[in-house]
């Protein structure tokens, strides 16, 4: 998918490269934008119903047990939910946009174990009900500085900081087990976004951010985070449009070779935005 979204972007950066200039402005001075490109600030809401993928391992500082691998899905019955997301961006400049973006992913279920997992030093046996619970505040902070910019799209830089804090609480009532795991950490990412217009008011947009900590640093820390978008955006006037699109967020991290989390979400979103 990432290898996609990157192919998708550099054509489009050819394109808009290529793209004559004059047929880029009629008259020297003047802006012929494309519908929805005419604005200052943009706010948007989003219903997003991805398939989850999310393995948690966490131990206890003085435990006796090895903590186990769980895997959200398979051992404790985790089914797909919809989520609502936010977004904003302020245009101070033509080629300058600050950004911001705001998921809250909540997953509560109930189960059965099928196998005893060890969580936080903590044994967690089979035929006792489970009360599980994920909870993902995932923050997106951001800085785009538009490269080649046409009133027909553009190619742009990005340059980010990501906040993720992610919560994970199994409780066992029955004996008395509640134990929770919590990884906060802000994640800068840079990343390209390009935009073209198909039509004069039906965009395409593709972009990609990420950022790995390198291994050499030390063995017991170590994390990633890509983000993958392509959305196309039909524009009923300059203040308002309608988008559908694909997102992927791929996250893992490793704390003092102790406590791991892998969560990936990807699926299809559809919502709206409003300009001023």
């Amino acid at each position: 998918m990432r290898t996609r979204v990157t192919s998708l972007i550099l054509c489009l950066a050819f394109v808009l490269a290529a793209t004559p200039a004059a047929a880029q402005y009629a008259v020297r001075g003047t802006s012929d934008r494309a519908t929805g490109e005419n604005y200052r600030v943009e706010f948007g809401g989003f219903f997003w119903n991805p398939d989850p993928a999310i393995i948690i391992r966490s131990e206890a500082l003085t435990q006796a047990r090895l903590g186990t691998t769980i895997d959200f899905e398979e051992d404790l019955g985790l089914e797909r939910t919809r989520f609502g997301q936010i977004k904003a961006v302020l245009r101070p400049g033509t080629k300058h946009k600050l950004r911001f973006e705001y998921t809250p992913i909540k997953y509560e279920q109930v189960g059965t174990l099928r196998r005893e997992i060890v969580f936080n030093g903590q044994l967690y046996r089979v035929a006792v009900p489970v009360e599980s619970a994920l909870r993902w505040n995932a923050y997106r902070f951001g800085y785009e500085y538009d490269i080649i910019y046409r009133d027909r799209g553009y190619l742009g830089i990005l340059l980010e900081a990501k906040y993720t804090d992610v919560e994970a609480t199994l409780e066992q009532r029955v004996l008395g087990l509640s134990e929770f795991a919590r990884a906060r950490a802000p994640i800068p990412a840079i990343g390209a976004v390009a935009r073209v217009y198909v039509a004069p008011n039906i965009s395409i947009t593709g972009e990609v951010s990420g950022f790995k900590l390198p291994e050499t640093i030390d063995e017991d820390y170590k994390a990633h985070y890509i983000d993958v978008d392509v959305y196309g955006t039909v524009n009923l006037t300059d203040h308002f449009g309608a988008q559908l699109g694909y997102r992927s967020f791929d996250v893992f991290y490793l704390i003092n070779g102790d406590d791991e989390g892998r969560l990936k979400l990807k699926g299809l979103y559809f919502g709206g935005v409003i300009r001023f």
